[in-house]
């Protein structure tokens, strides 16, 4: 399918914008053709943003999810692009109406913290996010996907599943101790 939308980082609302901070809506099926070409463009921009040459040319942050909260578009549909060393994406999907069915007890944290494509300023800080989740997700043409996720592929979709509940990443900071975690947190990275 061909995306008719170039997103750039000028798409991409900030801190701020009250969309970020709303439930997005649920998508019913059969999708559109307009939210099949936003789930398409979702894509094309990680994919862009993790190509230094085309990043560099747009002037792209790189990015491994986007939300279609993110590019003002209160729908329950998110991207998420993990690269991997070689040319194999470690995970690679456009999720619709993601659903977390389980967690682990385990909590694990990035060594260097989240960073947002919607947030221009560094906030340092632990993130607790559950270190495995059972995520049910659904294609664009409605097929259901039900897949365990572990470390970095988990928490990042933790993160783009807050953005479709109007949570930013740093809302789960400890306002008081930024780097304090339970001893158990597994530190990633």
């Amino acid at each position: 399918m061909e995306a008719f939308i170039l997103i750039t980082m000028d798409n991409i609302i900030r801190e701020g914008n009250p969309t970020l901070r709303a439930r997005a809506k649920t998508i019913t099926f059969p999708m559109n053709k307009e939210q099949k070409e936003l789930a398409s463009s979702m894509m094309e921009f990680l994919e862009n943003s993790q190509d230094p040459e085309i990043a560099k040319k747009y002037k792209l942050r790189a990015g491994v999810g986007l939300a279609a909260p993110q590019v003002d578009v209160s729908l329950r549909m998110t991207a998420v692009l993990v690269p991997n060393e070689n040319d194999e994406p470690i995970f690679k999907n456009v999720l619709v109406n993601p659903t977390i069915l389980s967690e682990s007890v385990q909590m694990a944290a990035l060594s260097e913290g989240e960073g947002c494509l919607s947030v221009d300023r560094e906030v340092s800080g632990y993130v607790p996010r559950h270190d495995r989740i059972t995520l049910r997700w659904y294609d664009l043409e409605g097929n259901k996907h039900i897949e365990k996720l572990r470390d970095y592929v988990a928490i990042v979709c933790q993160h783009e599943i807050d953005h479709l509940n109007g949570i930013l990443f740093y809302d789960h900071i400890n306002k008081e101790n930024p780097f304090e975690t339970d001893p158990s947190t597994i530190l990633i990275g």
